[in-house]
């Protein structure tokens, strides 16, 4: 397990690709409904933000509490994901 700042940064960088892609699919494809894309948007900020959390939660629980967070954030950008498959 990486350490908390390596967490946190790949959090960060998984989170903010996922906004750049949905922003590239709304100017690739003018008709995309901009409303569903913003509650995507917003869907990544909010797990971003819960991540987070979490990881400040669990410090001193030594780095196997980071495991669950790891999983979560894999699992919660597959189901983003997926939604910006939709908007195309």
């Amino acid at each position: 397990m990486p350490s908390v700042k390596q967490l946190k940064k790949d959090i960060n960088d998984s989170i903010g690709a996922l906004i750049e892609e949905i922003y590239g699919v709304e100017l690739e494809a003018p008709k995309v409904d901009s409303k569903k894309a913003d509650a995507i948007i917003d869907a990544a900020i909010s797990l971003f933000d819960e991540l987070i959390g979490e990881i400040n939660d669990a410090r001193n629980q030594g780095k196997k509490a980071f495991v669950p967070i790891q999983q979560k954030l894999d699992k919660g950008l597959e189901k983003l994901r997926s939604e910006v498959g939709k908007l195309a």
